[in-house]
């Protein structure tokens, strides 16, 4: 598969892409928002499993506010502060990349700005400086502040320093050797120990220690929390309007200070510092709340100055040593009144979000851990931990009467769950119609391809998304650009009923077995000419074998190569293609392709059932298809029509006017038949198959004729009946 050699090529087609540019929150699902019909219910189980609890998440002690769940956000919830951050963003400063750096074969659209890389010791699993939530809190006598981390193996490898107060234009040097300033009056630092981790505070100014009693620090390994409670005695916010900064990085045990990166990593020492005299030690920095987004149609800019991971505010400011302009104001009046204020948190447009997933195969990160098809049956992703990131946008609109509608657009090879965000293809089709959610997952990596780990983190994110906001889920359609239109057609074959429509770009089916489960479901496909990556002998017998099937399809070819339409940025057309179509869930005639490869039990992610049919076994190796027309609902199959060629443009993108030609084919109405008590059955290497027949609209005595290949069992779901094929 041609796409597969998207990383070795990948800058050469961004060059290439160049040379075109023209001169010129509630945890309960809301009712409905995930179906809730009769069986078999569309898509897997996982969709519909209860949601997941993370140890990150947790909460004890004083500690009672539920997280925001929504990155580069500030909230006051019930006399706490919560400062959440982003997800595997802990890149440090923007310097010179490590020439060992284990991401660079799997990372050409989604690189970090900064170009910090973790030493090779497993421990700190390429991500022991990664904050997650940062808290504040008033106590009678003192204030709690509580760091909470993805990823805590070995808590005497990190550290983090916390800016307390200051004025601006006035800074001061982290200590321990952090070789970063800020405005501070103080500087509270958490430092790992020999029986456990100690805190200090001291001075800003002249790096004395404060008198009196130290900060008193508690751990809890299993939640990732380090807390800290610095008594009145020794600073007193009540009353007042305090400005904080906060970095975390990692110790150099040995001399006592933290430890800073060289130009490569090895086993105990961070790269990446390339040759900064003296690069800041903080991989991550807290309170980003002005985190620039990807910009699509300026692809030198963003390869010079990526913002995949939103860490290029972060990366910036590290590399010149100075956080002075990544703050926080916490006012503790509010606190102290147990004000209740989200106003900090968006709740419209692109946002960042984090799901708390079912599983969590290691902690941290694991590079080496390649997912393209074949590599692995059971390929777990570079990102391996309880908490997943996923892009969101909620639309512009008040919440339509029946919810929002639901678009699942899906990351390229090497991308990442940000390769759309403030995009016109994100809001685009967001704003269409009543408005529609568009999600993006993570799905674990750059090279998931929607299988196993990447699949299930698909429908978890979906899942989460129906836990807060209020769907309709007769309104979902499926997208993605390059491998996430290879999703695309990948699990509209899975799970045909789950969507109305589906719009691949530049992406093929890898196998065109499975289209013939596309029977319901149009299909535009958007292609490019000169694509050196899914060139069109690879997606051409893609168009050919829906054509062949006398499907609803369109293949829209542009003169262009594979980033061409992404850097164009103008899906119009295809927003309104999507439309405000609904899944037809007890269509007469439905088609479907079983293949148990796929399937992940383990993961709920199990394919077997579409619409009224279910439990499809295959009775060998292989797949098995099972083809049934239900004649009670007086239609037959629509007329498909011959196949039509013709030609277009798309303008309003960043490229002026691209040029494209059309082959498609289209359906009339269906024509009307006698209504009878009888479904016609084909089966092909499958063993059993289950009809429910009160949506195939028949009864339990219904005329069965059937078709089969080999031995076969159909069970008619609630009327105690079977009817056993022994042969051809």
């Amino acid at each position: 598969m041609q796409l597969r050699t998207i990383a070795s090529r990948a800058l050469a087609a961004a060059v290439a892409a160049l040379a075109l540019v023209p001169a010129s929150s509630a945890l309960a699902a809301p009712s409905g928002s995930l179906y809730s019909g009769p069986g078999p219910r569309p898509g897997p189980d996982i969709l519909y499993a209860p949601a997941a609890e993370a140890p990150q998440l947790a909460n004890a002690g004083p500690w009672k506010a539920q997280p925001i769940l929504v990155s580069g956000a500030a909230a006051y919830r019930g006399g706490e502060y919560l400062y959440q951050d982003f997800l595997y963003d802990d890149h440090g400063a923007n310097q010179v990349p490590d020439p060992a750096d284990p991401r660079a074969t799997g990372d050409t659209f989604s690189k970090p700005n900064g170009t910090y890389t973790y030493p090779t010791d497993p421990a700190y699993a390429h991500n022991a400086a990664d904050f997650v939530e940062l808290r504040v809190k008033p106590l009678s006598n003192e204030t709690a502040l509580r760091v909470t981390l993805n990823t805590l193996k070995d808590p005497s490898l990190v550290a983090f320093t916390i800016a307390l107060g200051g004025t601006p234009g006035e800074t001061h040097p982290f200590p321990h050797g952090a070789n970063v300033r800020a405005p501070a009056d103080l500087f509270l630092t958490v430092l790992p120990g020999g029986a456990g981790p100690a805190a200090e505070l001291v001075d800003a100014a002249g790096g004395t220690r404060v008198p009196g009693s130290a900060p008193a620090v508690s751990l809890d390994a299993t939640r990732r929390q380090i807390e800290v409670r610095v008594p009145h005695s020794a600073w007193d916010p009540t009353g007042k309007v305090v400005r904080l900064a906060a970095g975390v990085g990692l110790w150099d045990k040995a001399n006592n200070r933290y430890l800073v990166p060289q130009p490569s990593a090895g086993t105990s020492n961070p790269g990446g510092s390339g040759a900064a005299a003296a690069p800041a030690a903080f991989f991550n920095v807290a309170f980003r709340f002005d985190e620039p987004m990807p910009e699509v149609g300026d692809p030198a800019g963003t390869a010079e100055s990526p913002a995949w991971w939103r860490d290029r505010a972060q990366g910036e400011a590290l590399a010149a040593g100075d956080i002075s302009d990544l703050y926080a104001e916490v006012d503790f009046r509010k606190l102290a009144k147990n004000a209740n204020d989200d106003s900090g948190v968006p709740k419209t447009g692109p946002m960042d979000r984090i799901l708390a997933s079912h599983f969590e195969t290691a902690q941290g990160a694991d590079f080496s851990e390649s997912c393209f098809p074949g590599s692995t049956a059971d390929c777990k992703g570079a990102y391996q931990g309880r908490l997943q990131p996923y892009a969101i946008y909620v639309p512009h609109k008040p919440e339509p009467r029946d919810g929002y509608g639901m678009t699942l657009l899906l990351h390229s090879l090497s991308a990442t769950y940000n390769q759309y965000l403030g995009s016109r293809n994100q809001s685009q089709f967001g704003e269409r119609g009543a408005g529609s959610i568009v999600i993006t997952p993570l799905a674990r990596g750059p090279d998931g391809f929607y299988e196993s780990y990447a699949a299930a983190d698909v429908f978890e994110v979906w899942a989460d998304v129906a836990r807060r906001y209020k769907l309709d889920p007769d309104w979902t359609v499926i997208t993605g650009y390059s491998m996430g239109g290879f999703g695309t057609f990948k699990l509209a074959a899975q799970y045909p009923d789950l969507f109305a429509r589906a719009q691949p770009t530049v992406g093929e089916s890898e196998d065109t077995n499975l289209l013939a489960s596309l029977r319901n479901i149009p299909v535009l496909m958007w292609n490019a000419l000169a694509d050196e990556l899914v060139p069109p002998t690879s997606y051409l017998p893609t168009a050919d074998e829906l054509d062949r099937l006398g499907y609803r399809y369109e293949l829209d070819v542009f003169t262009a190569e594979h980033l061409t339409l992404a850097i164009h940025d103008q899906y119009a057309p295809a927003a309104e293609f999507l439309g405000t179509a609904e899944v037809d869930r007890n269509p007469p005639h439905v088609t479907y392709v079983a293949d148990p490869s796929l399937d992940r039990a383990e993961l709920g992610f199990v394919a077997d059932h579409a619409y009224w049919l279910s439990d499809v076994r295959t009775r060998g190796s292989g797949q098995g298809t099972v083809d049934a027309f239900s004649h009670s609902f007086g239609k037959g199959d629509p007329v498909a029509s011959a196949t039509g060629f013709g030609a277009g443009t798309l303008g309003g993108g960043n490229l002026g006017t691209l040029a494209f030609t059309r082959q498609f084919k289209t359906w009339g109405p269906a024509p009307p038949i006698l209504p009878r008590d009888r479904i016609d059955l084909t089966a092909q290497n499958v063993g059993t198959v289950t009809i429910n027949v009160k949506r195939a609209g028949v009864s339990c005595g219904v005329d069965l004729r059937v078709t089969s290949d080999g031995p076969l069992t159909v069970n008619l779901a609630g009327c105690k009946r079977s009817v056993q094929i022994s042969g051809p």
